[in-house]
Formats: C-alpha cells, structure tokens, sequence
C-alpha cells in the first residue's frame, strides 16, 4: 500500500476530483464561457480573458527541470502556504489527526492546522541558544493519530539548519506512520544540501521549495511541493483549477530562463556576503547582545530591549521582524538582509540612542 493511500483521509482518497473544460489551445475557444475580447489594458501574452492552464503543465515542467526531479513529483500552488493548505487537508482529519510541529517556527504551520481542525502537538526546538531538534521528544510525541510532521530548515525565525543525517534518520523511523515534512524556503543560502536527492529512498518525505526568496518572486507567489507522486497525486485531487494566474506564470517562466538564473545565483552570493558583514558589524551595537549564526537570507538578534531596537529601526525608515512572542526568542528580533546600501543605513540608525 502507497503511503498516500495509508496515511490519507479517506474521503480525499474517494474524491472525483472537479473535471474542468478541456484544453486544447490549438482550438478556438467556446467552450468555458469567457469573454472573447482582450481589455485594452491587457499586456499579457496568453490575454487575461482566458482561463489560464488548468493544471500548470508548462510551469511544472520547467520547475521538475530546475529541480532535478519528474513532473509527477512536484505540485506547484500560489505560494508555499497553498501547499501547506493541501496537506493539511490531504491528510488531516478534523478532530481526530494531529501535527507535530517544533516551536519557534513558520507560523503558517499551525494555522493551517487549527482551520483544517487538527490538534497541534508541540515540541520545542532545544533552548539552549543552538536551536536544535529534540529528536526523542519528537518522536515520544508521535502516536498513530500524527499525520504529519513539519520541520523547517534553516528554520524561521532561528536561520539554523537540521542535519541532514538527522531528517532522514527520523524519515526511516517514521516510514509508514507520518509524512515527514520539511519546508527548504531558505535552502538556496545554505551550504547544506536540499534533500531533494532522498525522495525516493523515503517515501514518506516531503520537501517544499519556493521562488519567493532567493528568485525574487515573493510577489509572484510560486511555492512547490516536492515527493512521491502517490501523495502528489492526492493533493492534485484538491487543488483548484487555473491555481496559478496568467501573469504569474508567465512572470516565473521568463524567471527560470538561463540568464535569470545566473542573476539570481549572484544576488544569493551577495546576501551571504552581506549577512557575514552584517553579523559582524550588529555584534558591535551595544543594544545587541547576541547575534544568532545563519543559513537563511536574515539573521535573528538578541538585544536588551526588543520594542527599543524596532523603534530605531522605524526611526532610521526600516521594518523589522519582532520574534520575542516565544518564550525562546524573548527580546529577539529577525533581520532581513538588505542591499549594502540599506544594510550600511539600518547599521547607522541602530547606532544611534
């Protein structure tokens, strides 16, 4: 038995998915009631009065491409919180399944999980400053109601990674009793390795990938859930048609091109420059106490006074990320990484009393 088909809800296995009109764009269109002129503000290629393609064939195609896996491995939704959303729901049944999840983390984990009626379990990451995972109570947690398990590496808001050897030791223990989810959005400014190259070996290990950050996509809203196509299959059952719109699409194909992908590859070397300097030089601020080591596109700070720090910032024209809401980031605030010449005037503004 596929582990789709072990681990899903049973209404989602049974489900007819919606059947949508037919695509054929070798045809003229009658057929799904759409307007047949362009607005004259219309600048896209395909014309917005046209339902885009309604499963993005085209745009999974180029994304198995880019990371190295076949299109039946991949879902691409608008945004990783879509992907997120269809998991939940794939999987969780209301008032009976459950998630664990390893605060501080991703905030969207656990709202996901509260609308679609699971019980979120917690277990924190260690608090002793390296935020690491606590792999025994992780697993003390699983019981045969867990369906899914999130981690996020490098993890928001904390910029450290899991081990690699650690995720699929827990993939091996969890093999046939939870998906092992592990949200990779910032894995593009680490030195460690995706685990794209152990979906096959771990059938229950799923990695979710996005454009937002390091392809500067964020507003696009392109985010890809990436594991075996039983689970992908199941999740393509829920997914709404035409999910991603014309603009989008064809903003993230031009994005994917040769070139693009070289300036992409540059602007990333050049955040995990700017976030070495830039570690360096917070440690220096007096209102800092500690600067936390990074593999993500941020670094999280500790300072005698959170609400004092986002005030100088605001002062100085920048938003900060406040994280102090958890119990082990109190007084710490998220630092995205600039440009150098926005980084140089944040540095200045939170010199200043």
């Amino acid at each position: 038995m596929s582990i789709a088909a072990k681990l899903g809800r049973p209404d989602i296995l049974a489900l007819t998915p919606y059947s949508h009109a037919a695509w054929d764009p070798s045809l003229e269109r009658l057929h799904a009631n759409e307007n047949p002129w362009r607005a004259s503000a219309d600048k896209s290629d395909a014309g917005l009065n046209r339902y885009p393609e309604p499963d993005p064939i085209t745009l999974e195609s180029r994304l198995a491409t880019l990371y190295g896996v076949t299109a039946n491995q991949l879902l691409v939704g608008r945004g990783l919180d879509e992907g997120i959303d269809l998991l939940m729901r794939a999987f969780l049944v209301p008032g009976r399944d459950a998630l664990v999840q390893c605060p501080p983390t991703f905030g969207m984990y656990a709202v996901a999980a509260k609308i679609q009626g699971a019980e979120i379990i917690h277990v924190p990451l260690t608090g002793d400053g390296t935020f690491a995972l606590n792999v025994n109570g992780l697993l003390a947690a699983c019981s045969a109601r867990t369906k899914l398990v999130m981690l996020c590496s490098p993890n928001n808001p904390t910029g450290n990674v899991i081990p690699r050897d650690q995720i699929r030791a827990l993939a091996r223990q969890l093999n046939d009793q939870a998906l092992l989810v592990v949200d990779e959005a910032y894995i593009e400014f680490s030195d460690t390795p995706s685990l794209l190259d152990c979906l096959t070996e771990h059938p229950n290990l799923v990695v979710l990938r996005t454009l937002s950050k390091a392809y500067g996509l964020a507003g696009a809203r392109c985010g890809t859930v990436l594991a075996a196509p039983d689970i992908i299959d199941l999740l393509r059952r829920i997914r709404p048609p035409y999910s991603m719109a014309t603009p989008a699409t064809e903003a993230i194909l031009c994005a994917l091109s040769a070139d693009a992908r070289r300036e992409a590859k540059t602007q990333v070397s050049l955040v995990i420059s700017e976030r070495a300097r830039l570690q360096h030089a917070l440690a220096a601020i007096p209102l800092i106490t500690r600067v936390y080591p990074s593999e993500a596109n941020f670094l999280m700070v500790a300072c005698q006074s959170a609400d004092t720090l986002m005030a100088r910032a605001k002062r100085a024209g920048f938003l900060l990320r406040d994280v102090s809401y958890h119990p082990q980031t109190r007084a710490c605030v998220r630092i995205t990484i600039g440009t150098p010449a926005q980084n140089d005037r944040l540095l200045e503004g939170l010199s200043i009393p």
